[in-house]
């Protein structure tokens, strides 16, 4: 599958994208929250980046619930679906009269013109489920015609829907980007919302962990990051990386 990488400005790319030509937008941007020369909210990406998605398509977004409050007015023309909170075995040490943050989060979102029938989901699940017994009543007893019982069984290992919850080691101590998120909390979001030999797009691709799924995965990817030298290591880890997660991805 082809996997473009586009040095360039994330808003000057997107003008360049045809409309509704890509089916899943998957990234992560900056969240504004530090005075890192980085880490500079783009004003006005969320409804450029509307224009280029399917209105079968949806978008998954990485950030903090300060973030998003921030922004929320930015966030108009989307209809929220529903989150997922990342789990890391290490947070950020920013503040120590506060809970140490040990998550960030992902909002899954649609566009406020699509039907949430008509848009694209693949639900993922794990084969981790617990024995158990579930009796459900057909009907209540009072009603006429009740049916009486109903009785699943379930065996160890089974299937289950995946959690909201996930937990995913960090990239922390290996990590070429500074906010690099590791392939095994981008690989469900991006199953879950593009449909095989679709075309995500990350309009703040860092080191390219959204090109890397996507290739194990048969995707297509567009990938945009604005600074020359992290594209090129976006490059070098898709020649170097993806053979060590074919065929080991979740």
């Amino acid at each position: 599958m082809t996997i473009q990488i586009i040095n360039a400005d994330c808003m000057t790319a997107l003008a360049d994208l045809p409309d509704e030509s890509v089916d899943c937008v998957l990234t992560d941007p900056p969240y504004g929250e530090t005075s890192l020369e980085w880490d500079k909210w783009p004003t006005g990406w969320p409804a450029l980046v509307r224009r280029v998605l399917k209105k079968t398509g949806s978008m998954w977004v990485f950030g903090s619930t300060r973030m998003f409050f921030d922004h929320v007015e930015e966030f108009r023309g989307w209809r929220l679906s529903h989150d997922i909170v990342w789990e890391k075995h290490n947070g950020t040490g920013l503040f120590n009269d506060r809970f140490r943050r040990v998550h960030e989060l992902a909002l899954h979102f649609y566009r406020d013109d699509a039907q949430w029938a008509d848009v694209y989901k693949q639900p993922q699940f794990t084969n981790d489920a617990r024995a158990r017994v579930v009796r459900k009543k057909g009907r209540p007893a009072q009603w006429i015609g009740a049916t009486g019982e109903t009785v699943y069984r379930s065996e160890d290992g089974g299937p289950r829907l995946m959690r909201s919850v996930m937990f995913c080691r960090s990239e922390h101590g290996r990590a070429v980007h500074p906010t690099q998120k590791p392939v095994s909390i981008v690989e469900p979001l991006l199953l879950y919302a593009c449909p095989p030999g679709g075309t995500v797009l990350d309009l703040f691709a860092g080191s390219g962990t959204t090109g890397l799924a996507a290739k194990v995965h048969d995707r297509r990817a567009i990938l945009i990051e604005g600074k020359p030298e992290f594209a090129r290591l976006a490059a070098q880890r898709l020649a170097d990386d993806v053979p060590l997660f074919a065929g080991s991805a979740a």
